[in-house]
């Protein structure tokens, strides 16, 4: 990883980490595009980390303890920040693939993103050991809530 890019990342981790510390959800958006954007970039974000730890449990690029650790406790962090936005009001339309079934069945779409941020806590706990084999479950147990929920919930 290069320095640039840890940098560019870690920035915009620190100003979404800013804005879901400090604003509650209600004063956090103009309107619900703006709440749309917020969630959609939490998990590119999101998606961004898991693709390179990924990587590296698929043996495509060396594993880097150290970057791995951060990969996973940067998904920790972003873990906690999709919900605002979608539970603003009408972030439901607009230009998203969530499907309906979000907010028609919110309990355990929220349910799921506990579990989702249970999940990432206990990949940073793993990787903080720096043995890929015994963080690698974590991992998968991260990856299969999120294609789940995917499945359920997100138009492709």
């Amino acid at each position: 990883m290069n320095n640039r890019m840890l940098k560019s990342t870690l920035g915009k981790i620190a100003c979404l980490t800013l804005a879901t510390a400090v604003i509650p959800a209600a004063w956090a958006f103009k309107d619900a595009d703006e709440a749309i954007e917020y969630r959609q970039s939490a998990f590119v974000l999101i998606g961004e980390q898991v693709s390179q730890m990924g990587a590296m449990i698929r043996n495509e690029k060396p594993f880097d303890a150290a970057e791995f650790k951060y990969r996973a406790d940067s998904v920790a962090a972003l873990s906690l920040m999709p919900l605002e936005g979608f539970m603003y009001p009408g972030s439901d339309k607009g230009e998203t693939k969530a499907k309906p079934e979000i907010w028609e069945n919110t309990e355990d779409f929220s349910k799921r993103l506990k579990t989702f941020q249970d999940q990432a806590a206990a990949l940073s706990k793993a990787a903080a050991g720096g043995d890929l084999a015994a963080a690698k479950p974590a991992f998968m147990d991260v990856m299969k809530n999120c294609k789940s929920c995917h499945t359920d919930y997100k138009n492709r």
